[in-house]
């Protein structure tokens, strides 16, 4: 039997509503939300309640989708099931080391609030948009972006057949146009800001400065990283960092985990985009998603069946 992976929603994953079934049902996923409520009071009332509009801001979106990718992955442990490695997409990162136990929670909380905060900044200098795109090659998507120097830039290399691209507002139908002419799809992600770009270097400064400040432990079980998809190791601050203004290699992070010996992949957290995209990376691994009470007990399920 092969390795189980935990890997961790990002944002854009959020959605009204989300976690509030879960804390029902498991002691362990309301501790994780009681105490980032304790943190960032209101929290779970956005989580819980919305409204989207103010979910979908970079400020709250972050802190509310680490508070739930951190519970749900508490809740499969609480269910007796155990990773043998892990990767977040994005935000997901950040929320993996935590639960890896690169930072406590506290501090990983605290860290996202930061980063939550830089990233909001930068957003607030360039009115940015993000949109994956379909049907294109990442050669393509390049090429693309190429016609708008400076202005837009590859960011998240997600799977065969879709690469999001981060771009300037007033670019973003121009852009969409000439995806079209390759006979190419776009669509518009709920994110406010362009991120995992030249844009967002004052966060990864901003990140760095905090990590040069609170040393990250050894991780209990192999993290990987999205800047590089390789295990974390000496350079895990720096990649941490550098994470906010770099390219999300997720792709190539499924494939290196698969390689490595994982055959089961659990996304923990909203929705089942990271799943989508890891079946259309491998079809001879098995996904699951949990993101409610029952999603725990399917893959409870699964698991025991081999």
């Amino acid at each position: 039997m092969g390795k189980v992976a935990f890997v961790f929603a990002g944002q854009g994953a959020q959605v009204p509503g989300m976690g509030r079934e879960l804390c029902e049902a498991s002691p362990a996923a309301r501790a994780a939300f009681d105490r980032a409520e304790e943190l960032r009071p209101g929290l779970k009332k956005l989580c819980f309640e919305g409204p989207a509009e103010e979910l979908n801001v970079t400020i709250n979106t972050q802190p509310c989708l680490f508070a739930m990718d951190y519970a749900c992955a508490q809740a499969v442990v609480e269910a007796g099931i155990e990773p043998d490695c892990c990767a977040g997409f994005s935000l997901g990162e950040v929320a993996a080391a935590g639960f890896a136990g690169a930072m406590d929670f506290d501090t990983a909380f605290r860290f996202v609030l930061s980063r939550a905060e830089a990233m909001q900044a930068c957003s607030e200098k360039v009115r940015g948009a993000m949109g994956a795109v379909l049907r294109l090659t990442p050669e393509q998507v390049e090429d693309i972006c190429k016609n708008f120097p400076g202005q837009a830039f590859p960011v998240n290399y997600n799977c065969p057949g879709q690469t999001v691209v981060s771009c300037a507002e007033e670019v973003y139908d121009e852009l969409a146009a000439k995806v079209a002419e390759a006979k190419g799809r776009i669509m518009r992600l709920k994110v406010s800001g362009a991120f995992h770009t030249p844009w967002m270097a004052d966060a990864t400064v901003a990140l760095a400065e905090i990590l040069a400040k609170q040393p990250l432990n050894p991780t209990r079980i192999p993290l990987y990283a999205n800047v590089n998809a390789q295990p974390y190791g000496a350079d895990a601050a720096e990649l941490l960092a550098k994470q906010a203004s770099n390219p999300v290699r997720w792709q190539a992070t499924i494939e290196h985990m698969i390689a490595d010996g994982v055959d089961a992949f659990v996304e923990v957290g909203a929705g089942k985009t990271l799943s989508g995209l890891i079946r259309k990376t491998s079809a001879d691994v098995r996904v699951f998603n949990v993101e409610k009470p029952e999603d725990i007990d399917k893959l409870k399920g699964a698991l025991s069946n081999g």
